[in-house]
């Protein structure tokens, strides 16, 4: 499945992302049928540049809200300071959404960074599609 952004979601997570610096970002994102209605930067309480986990508080309004609208939580997003777009063994224990997308923001090249989705399933990973919209 496919998971669509426009270009200001994607644009709001890297800006997450790089206010977060040196310390992970971490979010929800909901919508429906893979496309995203909504961003939810969280606030990571670890402030940690190698983990994240979701002020739990935040989490719960978020999942309210995204109930009352009839949304899915289509992913969780968090960054990667200074490694690549690609699931740390710790993100795997941290897969507690098997239907969600977990996606990553790569901050090794801060001038470019990169954005990769991908499907948690246990210890398998499978890469799906972002596609960012005009």
């Amino acid at each position: 499945m496919a998971l669509y952004l426009t270009k200001e979601q994607a644009k709001g997570m890297i800006q997450h992302a790089l206010a977060e610096y040196p310390n992970e970002a971490c979010g929800l994102l909901a919508g429906k049928k893979g496309r995203v209605e909504k961003l939810y930067r969280m606030t990571n309480i670890e402030h940690s540049p190698v983990t994240y986990r979701l002020d739990p508080e935040e989490q719960y309004r978020a999942f309210v809200e995204i109930d009352e609208r009839g949304w899915e939580l289509l992913g969780v997003y968090h960054s990667h300071i200074a490694s690549p777009t690609y699931p740390s063994a710790r993100d795997l224990e941290l897969a507690f959404y098997p239907d969600s997308l977990y996606l990553i923001i790569s901050l090794m090249d801060k001038a470019r960074p990169a954005i990769r989705a991908f499907r948690i399933i246990g210890k398998a990973i499978k890469e799906e599609k972002v596609i960012i919209e005009e």
